[in-house]
C-alpha cells in the first residue's frame, strides 16, 4: 500500500471525508456506493461495482429476476435443460 501524505480526522458522526485528487482519481462522485473492507489492521474502501452473482464478472451485466447475471452465465444457463 502507498502512502498518499494526506491526513483526515473522523468527526462525531464516524465520517472521514476523501481528498478530492483521491475521487477524481478513482471515479468517486457524490452518493456513489462504497465497500467497506477489513485486511488484517487496515480498513480499505473501494467503489461498488455490480458483479455477475455466478462468476463475479462486472461487465456486461442483465438483471434477471432482480438478480445480476453476465452475458456468458446467461448464456451457459440457456443452454441448461430440465431433467
Amino acid at each position: 500500500m502507498k502512502s498518499t501524505g494526506i491526513i483526515r480526522r473522523v468527526d462525531e458522526l464516524g465520517r472521514v471525508v476523501l481528498p478530492i485528487e483521491l475521487r477524481n482519481k478513482f471515479g468517486i462522485t457524490e452518493k456513489d456506493p462504497m465497500e467497506i473492507y477489513v485486511d488484517g489492521s487496515c480498513i480499505i474502501l473501494k467503489k461498488y461495482e455490480s458483479n455477475c452473482m455466478f462468476c463475479g464478472n462486472s461487465k456486461k451485466l442483465i438483471e434477471f429476476q432482480d438478480k445480476l447475471i453476465c452475458e456468458k452465465c446467461a448464456e451457459k444457463i440457456g443452454k441448461l435443460k430440465a431433467e
